[in-house]
């Protein structure tokens, strides 16, 4: 199998290229980079295929799932993969990965400019059974912009899920409790800022006052 390293060279060279001048950050020496938003976070994996190469991911993440891995809670543009056989072969599809990364995270920066839209879209999505998370963020963002009664319907809807393993059981805690303060905004705002608080410490993001709007 070829070496991976210059793959992660040149996926590197080209993200800086079309990525660094947005703003995004690159996580360590990974195939990650973060868009971040203080309390959601755009982000881009160029994800290795089962053979040398990359393919590329691109989604949000609402950090008030306040966890310590990154991942995507809307649903991700997947592109590729572009296989790796030589450099020369691969510089030029790397870069297009790159121009495409930044193209898909210009579009959920419009997609998401503020609190606002993010409610709409998160409450406006089709009711999928077993998806449990998506009442979950449709809930915590219909409560934070003042729309208790939708806020408690989606949360009504993860509490009726069977809780058939544990991190269910511990969405299902959550559920309940931000079910009970949801007509309280001020409240739901106290605990979404402990909790993306909490988040961005477990990611090794930089502390922020965070304002939700």
């Amino acid at each position: 199998m070829a070496d991976r390293s210059p793959v992660l060279r040149i996926i590197t060279s080209a993200a800086r290229e079309s990525l660094k001048p947005l703003g995004l950050a690159q996580r360590g020496r990974s195939r990650l980079w973060i868009d971040d938003h203080e309390w959601w976070l755009g982000v881009v994996e160029f994800t290795p295929p089962r053979t040398v190469g990359s393919g590329l991911y691109v989604g949000a993440m609402w950090l008030w799932h306040d966890v310590d891995h990154l991942a995507f809670h809307v649903d991700a543009v997947r592109t590729g993969p572009e296989p790796f056989r030589t450099e020369d072969q691969f510089t030029p599809l790397a870069l297009e990965l790159s121009r495409q990364a930044a193209t898909n995270v210009t579009a959920l920066r419009e997609k998401f400019p503020a609190l606002p839209e993010v409610a709409r879209y998160l409450t406006s999505r089709p009711v999928r059974r077993g998806f449990l998370w998506d009442s979950f963020d449709a809930g915590i963002a219909a409560a934070l912009t003042g729309a208790p009664a939708t806020a408690r319907d989606h949360f009504e809807r993860v509490l009726r899920e069977d809780p058939l393993a544990p991190w269910m059981v511990q969405a299902q805690e959550k559920a309940r409790e931000l079910h009970a303060i949801a007509p309280d905004r001020d409240a739901v705002t106290a605990w979404v800022t402990r909790a993306v608080g909490s988040c961005r410490s477990k990611l090794g993001l930089n502390p922020v006052t965070l304002a939700i709007s």
